[in-house]
């Protein structure tokens, strides 16, 4: 067995200790570059340091000691109490350069506002220019073949600058986190000698840790998934200063076991934060001048916070009618119409919006609340994946198109005028053509208002890569997804058309990509509206003519759409309450 496989627990570092004191201890035994060309810190000086921190580590733990501390409670490291082969110092950050990288979802980018609010603290500084970073840290997804492929792409990229580092500066470290560390592990360092550390999406808090291994030259990695860690008390650094929307990760992992989906197997069970720390980071992003919050988890209308006893009571999660779970009811817990009641309390001139949920989460209490509420967005993201009803039981998704369609019906009878986009996979596991053009009329059928479709990319320890054979060949899977991007268009197209001659409320985000004479914003929606920007009246003051600014609420009439974009003239800046009497 590979040391990085071997995860045992220590008294106060508990997992992460263990993990790198193993590697550390026979990582070149296991390498085949010779010790010599590990990089020195700063020559001659630093030889005594890598001495001194091989002496210190020969005198360290033993294997025995992990295994009598291996059912010691953990707690979480702290700065205070560093572990016993490093000093308080040498976890600083001394004003190194970090550079971040994210890639894949909206998960991520928070997960690498987590990572900076953490290495900041440490004493890192923040950089957008790659050359003169001394740490490089990619935030990965694994989602798909392709999203993998780019990593390794960009990894031979950094390759190159790397070596050409100059001597007479400190060597330059990278890194790989979330969701491909935590589904490769040690097939990056084995690949990659060039990787330095490895942290996998529970492992942020380690990073300090990790980086003052790496400046030993040694390579080191967390990759031990947690039942608890949510992050509730690191308030992630917004990295965009003129940002008018921010993301709150309210819970991590995924219970549901698709059979298609590598989630479970790279951010773990499902565990939520308490809904104090939530509101709390809520109201900071409302002080801080932010309009719009978008709550995020992988199945976010699942939350459950039972962090407070008096809420754990034998009362069973309510689920979409016709739905079920390939787990045992859950009991107890502060549930997300509860969560969603009290975010949209803490300012009334907010937006909140929550990604990405699950169909079976939507009972009749959560939709109710979504209606009645001005500031909660009348936009839902409700993934079918599939239109055939054979291959949603394939997927494990538990229910079937009849009472998916039932759902759609139900949500647009609580919410008129509600907008819906949807997740779609060309090319199952044994999809049929009768199965795709299922899928086909589920589209022509509800009529989404945007949708994200890919074409199937089996996954390593998914349940289809054990079970199901990946018998579509790639150019009908191609082919299917063209045809599934084509109509998901046009149908889109019409669905948009209803918005001409509607005054709609957008959220002003900046100028657009594509003329510096308009702004571009978003409709309560989510779709991408552009118009002129012209002076205009204040609906507060009818005096004074003003231009819209980034985080400014606008009314505009549309005119025109395609599948993707409403074009209109704006006719005043309001507030979100105001907009009531015109929307």
């Amino acid at each position: 067995m590979h040391p990085l496989q071997c995860v045992l627990q220590t008294q106060r570092w508990g997992p992460l200790a263990s993990l790198s004191w193993l590697l550390l201890r026979t990582c070149r035994a296991h390498s085949s570059v010779p010790s010599t060309a590990c990089p020195s810190l700063e020559r001659q000086q630093e030889d005594g340091v890598r001495k001194d921190f091989s002496s210190r580590l020969a005198s360290g733990p033993t294997f025995q000691h992990f295994l009598r501390s291996a059912s010691a409670p953990q707690e979480k490291p702290d700065m205070e109490d560093p572990p016993p082969y490093l000093t308080v110092d040498e976890l600083l950050g001394r004003q190194r350069k970090v550079y971040l990288e994210t890639y894949g979802c909206q998960m991520n980018v928070n997960d690498t506002e987590i990572a900076w609010s953490i290495l900041q603290k440490s004493g890192y500084l923040r950089t957008r220019n790659l050359q003169e970073a001394d740490v490089i840290l990619l935030v990965t997804c694994s989602i798909r073949e392709k999203a993998e492929q780019t990593i390794w792409n960009r990894l031979h990229q950094l390759k190159a600058l790397k070596t050409k580092r100059l001597r007479s500066r400190v060597p330059l470290r990278i890194g790989i986190l979330g969701c491909m560390a935590e589904r490769l592990k040690e097939e990056i360092l084995n690949r990659e000698k060039m990787v330095d550390i490895l942290a996998g999406p529970d492992a942020y808090r380690d990073l300090p840790r990790l980086l003052a291994v790496a400046e030993s030259g040694q390579q080191a990695a967390n990759l031990l998934l947690s039942l608890d860690e949510t992050y509730a008390d690191i308030m992630p650094v917004q990295t965009s200063p003129s940002a008018t929307s921010a993301f709150v990760s309210v819970m991590r992992g995924c219970d549901n076991m698709c059979s298609y989906c590598i989630v479970p197997f790279t951010r773990g069970r499902e565990r939520s934060r308490p809904v104090a720390s939530i509101l709390e980071e809520v109201r900071k992003l409302s002080e801080q001048g932010l309009k719009e919050v978008t709550l995020l988890g992988q199945n976010v209308n699942s939350f459950r916070d039972s962090s407070e006893v008096q809420f754990n009571n034998a009362v069973s999660t309510n689920l979409s009618r016709g739905f079920s779970t390939n787990y045992k009811p859950k009991h107890g817990g502060l549930r997300f119409a509860h969560l969603l009641d009290q975010v949209s309390r803490v300012d009334p001139e907010m937006r909140i919006r929550f990604t990405s949920p699950h169909p079976k989460d939507f009972p009749d209490e959560v939709l109710q609340l979504i209606h009645e509420r001005d500031n909660i967005c009348k936009q839902i993201h409700l993934p079918a994946q599939s239109g055939s009803s054979r291959v949603l039981e394939a997927m494990r998704r538990g229910y079937s198109r009849e009472a998916y369609v039932e759902l759609i019906h139900r949500i647009r009878e609580s919410i008129p005028g509600v907008s819906l986009s949807s997740d779609f996979i060309a090319g199952f596991c044994g999809e049929t053509e009768d199965d795709h053009l299922q899928t086909v009329s589920l589209l022509r059928e509800v009529q989404y208002n945007m949708g994200f479709l890919f074409a199937y990319s089996m996954r390593q320890k998914t349940r289809a890569y054990h079970r199901l054979k990946d018998d579509v060949p790639e150019e009908v899977k191609l082919r299917r997804l063209e045809e599934l991007i084509t109509v998901f268009r046009e149908e889109a197209t019409k669905a948009n058309m209803a918005s001409v001659g509607c005054t709609q409320l957008v959220l002003v985000e900046g100028h657009s990509k594509r003329s510096a004479t308009d702004l571009c914003g978003r409709n309560d929606g989510n779709l991408k509206v552009i118009f002129p920007d012209v002076e205009m009246e204040d609906v507060n003051n009818s005096e004074v003519k003003v231009r819209a600014q980034p985080g400014d609420y606008v009314l505009v009439k549309i005119t025109s759409t395609s599948s993707q974009t409403l074009k209109g003239h704006v006719l005043c800046r309001t507030t979100l309450k105001d907009s009531s009497a015109y929307c």
